[in-house]
């Protein structure tokens, strides 16, 4: 039997967040013909949670933080001791890997892009797209989750069209499913009856994911005579991260803050979306974020801003609760809206897990990503 291939993963953070989290899922589904080696370029390896126990994955400690060059040559000094049979970065965070490993002679490289921080949320950096422009026609592939992403890898970064690869998002559907998956009708169809609904979302607790932006619009609808259904809501957000204490001074500040509940992180979030009556999405910046699948697999209904591939991912029915603009009290009119009619919620919820289910399976995701390791690897 041969050896199983070795993947090094490197992640400017090992926090949990989207491809953090896309990773854990596809080690766990894939065979036991692949072994991994994850890096948390800063140190922070907290979705680890997600894979405890797993017998064919190991950590490695991150190198010392330096000027670019310097720092490109010690990412390859670790590639190179690490052995790997593929190099996987993900994101600008762990970019400088690319050199590094040239640096080194390694060429098996795949590079992954889901999105921006908050410094381009306006936009992107002009030497960060000059940058990419460089380094990403080294690697084997560039591979990208979101129909946007596909675009700017061409126009933007001039990735060649054989290198560039979409591979959606995709999730459990088994696990991430209504409570009563037999009964035809999403979970929030229990949740939306109750007298007090709850307005969930499940994020990484950073200014990218624009969370003041729900606080704001459950201030802001206090006082409006179109927002009553929204007055008895309560806020749930499942996630931790550096902007927790901002938003619950936030929270106090708007007079709130008996109403929006902080959970924290959860390494497994079902229940956490079983329990909410509409997922909320506020990020100033997405492509194709995981969060949204889960509550859709969850038989959720969805009020977003319109970034990214949102307003494509959710159901036909789902649309119109896609918010374009950033006022609180038009988003706080949407999620009343959306919480006035209870029957067309389940509806809507109902529609998106049909096309969670058709287009976002786990099972596609893991068979495209255990193609391409097993391509690259063999060039």
């Amino acid at each position: 039997m041969s050896a199983p291939r070795h993947l090094l993963h490197l992640f400017s953070t090992f926090a949990a967040g989207g491809p953090q989290v896309r990773t854990a899922t596809l080690i766990h589904a894939l065979p036991e013909s692949f072994r991994h080696t994850i890096v948390g370029l800063d140190g922070n390896f907290a979705c680890k949670e997600r894979l405890a126990g797993h017998p064919r994955v190991a950590y490695e400690e991150p190198p010392r933080k330096s000027r670019m060059g310097a720092y490109a040559w010690r990412l390859g000094r670790l590639i190179a001791r690490v052995r790997p049979d593929l190099v996987l970065t993900y994101n600008w965070g762990a970019i400088e890997a690319i050199p590094g490993a040239r640096l080194f002679g390694f060429r098996r490289v795949i590079h992954g892009e889901d999105g921006f921080g908050p410094d381009e949320a306006g936009g992107q950096l002009a030497r960060r797209v000059r940058f990419r422009r460089l380094v990403l026609p080294l690697v084997r592939r560039v591979v990208v989750p979101s129909r946007t992403l596909l675009r700017h890898a061409e126009e933007k970064w001039r990735v060649p069209e054989a290198k560039r690869l979409l591979i959606p998002n995709g999730i459990d559907l088994r696990h991430f499913a209504p409570s009563e998956p037999g009964a035809g009708a999403p979970s929030a169809a229990n949740a939306a009856d109750a007298a007090a609904p709850v307005i969930g979302t499940v994020a990484r607790l950073r200014a990218e994911k624009g969370l003041e932006l729900l606080i704001d619009a459950l201030a802001a609808g206090v006082g409006d005579a179109g927002c009553e259904p929204l007055r008895a809501a309560t806020l749930l957000i499942v996630g931790d991260g550096p902007e927790e204490g901002a938003l619950r001074q936030r929270a106090e500040a708007r007079g709130v803050a008996a109403r929006v509940r902080f959970a924290g992180n959860r390494p497994d979030p079902r229940d956490a979306y079983r329990s909410m009556t509409l997922f909320a999405l506020t990020s100033h910046t997405e492509q194709m974020p995981i969060s949204l699948v889960e509550a859709m697999g969850c038989g959720l209904a969805a009020v977003s801003t319109e970034v990214g591939d949102v307003a494509e991912m959710v159901a036909p029915e789902n649309r119109p609760l896609v918010v374009a603009g950033r006022e609180p009290l038009l988003f706080a009119r949407r999620l009343a809206a959306a919480l006035r009619d209870r029957a067309a919620l389940r509806s809507i919820g109902a529609a998106n897990r049909a096309k969670a289910l058709r287009e976002y399976d786990v099972a596609t995701m893991v068979a495209r990503y255990r193609d391409l390791y097993e391509a690259v690897a063999a060039e």
